[in-house]
C-alpha cells in the first residue's frame, strides 16, 4: 500500500493516478477516516495513560474515593473510545488498501488495452510455404496433449502433456536455470541491456504450491477472488503465479543492505479460473486452470528498483532471443498496468497459428507498495532502515512458450525444429 503520509502530501495525484488506472478510490474519505483514527488514537492512548498512573498510585494502598471515581470514568470512555477506534480503523484501512500504487512518469495514460505502446519489434515472422497449423493441430498429430482424458478426470482446461512436449519442457526449465543461475550469463544480458546492476545470478527456488489468506492479501495479489482456487476449510490459496510466493517468502525480515539484490529464479505450477475465456484461447493449452512458469523475483533497495526492471526486462528480451522467437515488447498504459504495479512491461510472441502476436511475459516493478504491508526492509550502511523495492516477471510461461516454438518451428510433416539453445538439453535431438 501507499505511505498515508506521502497520500496527505499529494492527495490531489494520489485521486488522479486511481482515476488514470480506473480505480473508484475516494481520497478525501481516506484523509477524514485517517484524521479522526489520529484524534481517536490519541484519545485512547490518553486514556490508557491515565488508567496506568491510578493503577500505580493504587498499587499497595486503598484508593480514595477520588481515585475510584477516576478509574471508573476512565473504564467508562474507554469503553466508547476503543470500539469507536476500532470501527474507524478497520474502515481507514479497508479504503487505504483500495488505493493503487501510483505510475512512474513514463507509464502512458491510457483506460483500455488499446492505449498500451508498441515499443520494439525484434525478429522476422517465419513465411511458410504451406498453410502452417496451430500448436494443437501439430499436438494431435503426435499425441501430446490430451484433454479429453484430462476433463474425465479434472474437468475441462486441464490437459494430459506427453510425450515430446514432457521433454521440451524440462529441456526449457534446464535452459534457464541454468542461464540465470550464471553469472556469466547475467553479465552477458546486463551488457546487451546497457544498464548499470550488479551481475548477481538468480537462485534456483521450488516455491510452495500454496499461500496463506493473510500473505496473498498483503502481496496485494489475491484480487479478483473468484479467479483464484481457495483450499476448503483452510486459509490457504492455490498461488496463481510463483511471484506469489517468492515476493512474500521474506515478510518482516530486514536484508543488510551488502546482501541486495536478492534474486530468485522459481518454477512452480499455478493456478487461475480464467473464466471467460473463448475462440483461439481455449485451443490447446493456451489458457488453463494449471499451468506451470518460471517466473524471477528480486528485492533490492529504491536505489536500484528500476534498473533491477529493466534488467527483468532485459532477461525476458534475451531468453526470447536465445529462443528465435519473434516478438514484440508492450510499455502498458495506467489501466494495463495493474493495482500494485508502478511501471509494466508486456512480451507478446508471434503465434503463426494465430497469425497473430500474442502476451507471453509480464515484468511488474512495484516500488515499495508491496514491502510495506510485507514490512520486508533493507538496513542501509548509513544504518537507516528503508523498505526494500521488489520487481516480478515471467522468465517462460511453459504452455506459451512451447506454442510459440511449435508454431513457429514446424515442419509441412507436422514435425517441429528444435531451437539450437536447447538442443544439448534434449540430447543433441534436432526434431521433436
Amino acid at each position: 500500500m501507499l505511505d498515508i503520509r506521502f497520500i496527505r502530501e499529494n492527495a490531489e495525484a494520489v485521486q488522479q493516478n486511481a482515476i488514470n488506472k480506473g480505480y473508484k478510490v475516494d481520497i478525501s474519505q481516506l484523509l477524514k477516516l485517517d484524521e479522526e483514527r489520529r484524534d481517536l488514537q490519541a484519545q485512547a492512548d490518553d486514556l490508557r495513560q491515565r488508567r496506568n498512573a491510578n493503577i500505580a498510585a493504587t498499587k499497595g494502598v486503598r484508593p480514595s474515593d477520588e481515585q475510584i471515581a477516576e478509574g471508573k470514568s476512565i473504564k467508562d470512555k474507554l469503553a466508547v473510545t476503543e470500539p469507536k477506534l476500532k470501527e474507524v480503523d478497520e474502515n481507514y484501512t479497508t479504503l487505504i488498501k483500495q488505493v493503487p500504487n501510483m505510475a512512474l512518469a513514463d507509464v502512458p495514460i491510457g483506460l483500455t488495452e488499446d492505449e498500451n505502446q508498441v515499443v520494439k519489434i525484434v525478429g522476422e515472422v517465419p513465411k511458410f510455404d504451406f498453410k502452417p497449423r496451430n500448436h494443437a493441430e501439430v499436438a494431435a498429430i503426435h499425441g501430446w496433449i490430451d484433454k479429453e482424458r484430462a476433463a474425465k478426470v479434472a474437468g475441462s482446461r486441464f490437459a494430459y502433456v506427453e510425450g515430446d512436449m514432457v521433454k521440451l519442457q524440462f529441456a526449457i526449465i534446464q535452459f534457464v536455470i541454468n542461464t540465470l543461475s550464471d553469472e556469466s550469463k547475467v553479465k552477458e544480458i546486463i551488457a546487451q541491456a546497457g544498464i548499470d546492476v550488479p551481475s548477481k545470478p538468480f537462485i534456483p527456488v521450488l516455491p510452495p504450491l500454496m499461500i496463506r489468506t493473510e500473505m496473498y492479501d498483503a502481496m496485494d495479489r489475491l484480487e479478483p477472488r473468484d479467479q483464484r482456487y481457495k483450499i476448503e476449510g483452510d486459509e490457504l490459496w492455490l498461488q496463481g503465479s510463483a511471484e506469489h510466493v517468492l515476493g512474500s517468502m521474506h515478510q518482516g525480515e530486514t536484508f543488510n543492505e551488502a546482501d541486495l539484490p536478492v534474486r530468485y529464479v522459481g518454477y512452480a505450477s499455478s493456478f487461475r479460473r480464467e473464466a471467460g475465456t473463448y475462440g483461439k484461447d481455449m485451443e490447446g493449452i493456451f489458457r488453463m486452470h494449471q499451468f506451470d512458469k518460471l517466473e524471477i523475483e528480486s528485492f533490492s533497495t529504491a536505489d536500484d528498483g528500476l534498473n533491477e526492471h529493466l534488467l527483468f526486462v532485459g532477461v525476458q528480451e534475451y531468453l526470447l532471443s536465445q529462443l528465435e522467437i519473434p516478438y514484440r515488447v508492450i510499455k502498458k498504459c495506467t489501466f494495463d498496468i495493474g493495482k500494485p504495479d508502478a511501471r509494466g512491461i508486456d512480451m507478446e510472441a508471434w503465434l503463426p497459428g494465430q497469425d497473430k502476436y500474442r502476451e507471453t511475459h509480464t515484468a511488474d516493478y512495484m516500488t515499495d507498495y508491496q514491502s510495506r504491508r510485507l514490512n520486508t526492509r533493507v538496513r542501509r550502511e548509513s544504518g537507516a532502515v528503508e523498505l526494500v523495492h521488489t520487481n516480478d516477471a515471467t522468465a517462460f510461461a511453459l504452455g506459451r512458450i512451447m506454442i510459440a516454438i511449435i508454431e513457429n518451428n514446424q515442419t509441412v510433416d507436422g514435425h517441429v525444429n528444435v531451437p539450437k539453445v536447447l538442443q544439448p538439453y534434449l540430447g543433441g535431438r534436432t526434431i521433436l
